[in-house]
């Protein structure tokens, strides 16, 4: 992704128009992708198929609908067939974010930002 290198002793005006229509392009790109990111839901499911989840892009609870037979759960049962749906509602609109990412910004990994992140925090620390 944009990985072009320029030799800072030798920057040329077409290097520099180069960079700056680079960066419009990425700015256009993400903008729409903004867009598509606000429009994010993720769903989930249980192993029982008696909850489901919704989330938005965030992570926050939308909805959460429960089958006839979930009311026949023990409430600890219950409570957690909702959270594993809940779950799978999360990680579903992070699937869906990177999709978005990736068709925004070509070349976009984020189990490679997510590890690069990482490893400059401990750095850090």
């Amino acid at each position: 992704m944009y990985e072009h290198r320029y030799d800072p002793a030798n920057i040329r005006e077409r290097d520099l128009d180069e960079a700056g229509r680079q960066g419009e392009q990425m700015l256009a790109r993400l903008e729409e992708a903004q867009e598509e990111l606000e429009q994010i839901v993720g769903s989930g499911e249980a192993p029982s198929c008696q909850v489901k989840a919704a989330v938005d892009v965030n992570g926050r609870v939308l909805q959460v609908a429960y089958g006839p037979r979930a009311t026949r759960l023990p409430s600890d049962e219950l409570a957690e067939e909702t959270l594993a749906a809940v779950r799978e509602a999360c990680a579903d609109a992070q699937r869906q974010v990177h999709e978005v990412m990736r068709a925004a910004l070509p070349g976009y990994d984020p189990a490679e930002a997510n590890a690069r992140l990482e490893q400059m925090l401990n750095d850090w620390i």
